[in-house]
C-alpha cells in the first residue's frame, strides 16, 4: 500500500518547519514591542538629588524592557508649575509626574495624614512604609493616574528668622507650611500660612512675606534659603508624602510585557531606593547648617516636645473629619499607617 496519502503537503511542512524554528527561538514578545518614549516631570532644580534617582529608575526600566521603553526626565517645572503636577499626569501632558499632593489642600483626605506631625522617624524605611500603606487607597483616591510609588523626605522643621520653641511661638507668625496637614496646625496656633511652593519660597522669605518655614534640612542649603533663615528646630516634626504617578492612556497603549515592566518597577522596593539617596543628603544637611556661622541649630526638652505633640492633636482630628467625608474609617486608616511605619522600623 503507498503511504504517499499519509505524508504531509509540502505547505504543511514548511509551516511546521517555521513554527519549529519559532519554539527554538523563544520568539521574545519583546523583541516585537513597538518603541515607547515617557516624558518624565519633576518640578525640583537639575540638582535635586531625587533627579539622578528617577534617572536610575527610567534606565531599569529602558534595560527591562529591551530598550523599547525609554525616558526623557524634565526637571525645574519645565513641563508645569509644581502645584500642578497631578493634574498633568492626568491630562497627558506628562507621562510620569512627581507630585506633592499637599500642594492642594483637600483634595487628597487619605494622604494628607502621612504629613500629621511626630510620626515619621526617617525617610527610608518612611518611603517603603508610607508605598505599602497608601496602595489599598490609592486606586480610590487618585483615580484619574495610574499610581506607581509613594515616597517621603526625611523628616523637616520648622527653619525661621526667629527662634520657636514653644506652640505659643507660632501665635501672629507668617509661615510657608510644607502640606495642608501642617498648615492647619500653624492656623490652629493662631498663625497664618503662606502658600508657596519649594522653588517660590526663599523669595517669599527674603521679600518678608513669610518668617518661617517647614523644611527638610539638606533643602535649605539646596534652594538658598539658608540665606535667609537663621534658627533652626532640631526635631522630626513632619515629612511630606509624594507620589510618582503615571498617564493611564500611556500605560493601557503599551503592550502586555511592557506593561509588566513597569509594575515591576511600582513597587514599596523602589519607593525606597529611589528615597533613600535623597533622604541621606536631607539628612547630611543638618550637620552642613550646623557648621554655619551665624546660625543656631537646637533641640527641645522632653517637656517642650511633650507641648508640641498635645498642641497638634486639634489637626489630627480636622484630618479625621475629612476622612470620614470620604467614606474612610480615619482611626483604621491611620493605624494601618502606624503599623507600616513599624514594620518598616521608622516610627518615632
Amino acid at each position: 500500500m503507498s503511504t504517499s496519502r499519509f505524508m504531509p503537503s509540502a505547505a504543511t511542512r514548511a509551516v511546521l518547519a517555521l513554527s519549529a524554528v519559532l519554539a527554538l527561538a523563544g520568539a521574545p514578545v519583546q523583541a516585537q514591542d513597538k518603541p515607547v518614549q515617557i516624558k518624565m516631570s519633576s518640578w525640583v532644580p537639575a540638582q535635586h538629588p531625587l533627579n539622578p534617582s528617577l534617572q536610575a529608575w527610567a534606565d531599569d526600566i529602558k534595560k527591562a524592557s529591551n530598550g523599547t521603553i525609554t525616558a526623557v526626565l524634565f526637571p525645574s517645572e519645565q513641563l508645569g508649575k509644581a502645584f500642578d503636577h497631578y493634574d498633568m499626569a492626568r491630562d497627558g501632558i506628562a507621562d510620569f509626574a512627581y507630585i506633592n499632593p499637599g500642594y492642594q489642600p483637600g483634595r487628597f483626605p487619605i494622604m494628607a495624614g502621612a504629613s500629621l506631625p511626630f510620626l515619621f522617624a526617617n525617610g527610608k524605611g518612611g518611603s517603603a512604609a508610607i508605598d505599602a500603606w497608601y496602595r489599598q487607597y490609592a486606586a480610590t483616591e487618585m483615580k484619574d493616574v495610574k499610581f506607581c510609588f509613594a515616597f517621603v523626605h526625611d523628616p523637616g522643621t520648622f527653619h525661621a528668622r526667629k527662634k520657636i520653641v514653644s506652640p505659643t511661638d507660632i501665635k501672629g507668625m507668617k509661615i510657608r507650611p510644607a502640606t495642608s496637614t501642617i498648615g492647619q496646625m500653624v492656623t490652629s496656633l493662631g498663625g497664618t500660612n503662606v502658600q508657596a511652593s519649594a522653588p517660590e519660597s526663599r523669595d517669599m522669605l527674603e521679600r518678608g512675606v513669610a518668617d518661617a518655614i517647614t523644611f527638610p534640612w539638606g533643602s535649605i542649603l539646596l534652594f538658598g534659603i539658608d540665606k535667609v533663615v537663621s534658627y533652626h528646630m532640631d526635631a522630626p516634626l513632619y515629612v511630606t508624602p509624594f507620589v510618582w504617578a503615571m498617564n493611564k492612556s500611556k500605560y493601557d497603549s503599551m503592550s502586555v510585557a511592557q506593561k509588566k515592566v513597569i509594575d515591576d518597577h511600582c513597587t514599596s522596593e523602589w519607593a525606597e531606593k529611589v528615597a533613600t539617596p535623597w533622604a541621606d543628603f536631607e539628612y547630611g544637611g543638618r550637620a552642613k547648617i550646623a557648621a554655619q556661622s551665624g546660625h543656631e541649630v537646637y533641640k527641645l526638652t522632653p517637656e517642650q516636645l511633650d507641648a508640641w505633640r498635645k498642641a497638634t492633636a486639634p489637626v489630627e482630628a480636622q484630618w479625621a473629619e475629612s476622612v470620614k467625608k470620604v467614606g474612610q474609617d480615619p482611626k483604621a486608616v491611620l493605624d494601618s499607617l502606624k503599623a507600616s511605619l513599624v514594620k518598616y522600623n521608622s516610627a518615632l
